[in-house]
C-alpha cells in the first residue's frame, strides 16, 4: 500500500513520516512538496484559486504514481480538497477535517491558534461548518502569533516553540479547548504542562487515524 502526501513546507515532512511509520506499518509514503504556495498566499491574502489547479494536479500525481490514500498535508489549502476528490479516484483525506469534528464534539468554547493568517481563517470556517453539521452551537476564539512562524522560517524552532507555548496556554485559559491549526504547530503540545495537554488537539495523529481507516476499509 502507499500513501501520498501533499505538502506545502518542509517542516511536516518529517513528522508526519514518522508518524505513518508508527501507524502505518509496512505502508510506503511519497512526498509531494510545493514550498511557493504559502508565500503566494500570504502575497494574495489567502485566495486559494490562485493555487487550486497546481494542488489538483499534485492528487493526480499522487494517484498516477501508485498511491492508494492522499493527505492533504496544509490546512491553509483545505478547502480545495473536494476539488481534488473529485479530480481522483482514491481517497483524498484533509488534515484537519477529523480535528474539527473531535473540537465540535468536545467543545462548546474552541479557541483556534494559528502562526499563519492562511491558516487560521479556513480553520475557522471548517469548525463552523462541522458545528452546523451537528447542529451544535459554539463560540470560536481565535489567536494569530506570526511572530512564530517567522522563527520557525528563520530556523529558530526554539523561539517558534516558546511564543507558541506562551499563546497557547492563554487561549487555553479562556476555552474549553484549543485546536492547533497547522500540523507543524504539534510538537509544542508535548511541551506544555502534562495534566493541560488533553487541551489542545492537534491534526497529524488524528488524520493518519483517518488515513488508516481508508486504506484497510
Amino acid at each position: 500500500m502507499r500513501l501520498a502526501i501533499i505538502h506545502t513546507t518542509p517542516a511536516t515532512i518529517e513528522p508526519l513520516k514518522a508518524l505513518a511509520g508508527e501507524m502505518l506499518p509496512g505502508v510506503d509514503v511519497v512526498n509531494f512538496v510545493d514550498d511557493s504556495i504559502l508565500s503566494q498566499l500570504r502575497d494574495n491574502g489567502g485566495d486559494v484559486e490562485a493555487v487550486a489547479g497546481r494542488l489538483v494536479q499534485y492528487a493526480a500525481f499522487a494517484e498516477e504514481v501508485g498511491a492508494d490514500v492522499i493527505l492533504s498535508a496544509c490546512s491553509s489549502v483545505g478547502e480545495l480538497v473536494d476539488r481534488m476528490r473529485r479530480r481522483v479516484r482514491i481517497p483524498v483525506i484533509r488534515i484537519d477535517e477529523a480535528m474539527a469534528e473531535n473540537a465540535v464534539a468536545r467543545g462548546d468554547v474552541i479557541g483556534v491558534a494559528a502562526t499563519l493568517a492562511t491558516t487560521l481563517h479556513p480553520t475557522l470556517r471548517l469548525i463552523e461548518r462541522k458545528a452546523a453539521d451537528a447542529n451544535r452551537t459554539v463560540t470560536v476564539r481565535t489567536r494569530l502569533v506570526s511572530a512564530a512562524y517567522e522563527q520557525l522560517m528563520a530556523g529558530n524552532a526554539a523561539a517558534h516553540d516558546a511564543l507558541l507555548a506562551e499563546a497557547l496556554l492563554g487561549l487555553a485559559a479562556e476555552t474549553d479547548l484549543v485546536v492547533l491549526a497547522q500540523a507543524s504547530m504539534a510538537r509544542v503540545v508535548a511541551q506544555l504542562p502534562e495534566s493541560l495537554q488533553n487541551r489542545f488537539l492537534s491534526s497529524p495523529r488524528l488524520a493518519m487515524q483517518r488515513v488508516k481507516a481508508a486504506l484497510v476499509g
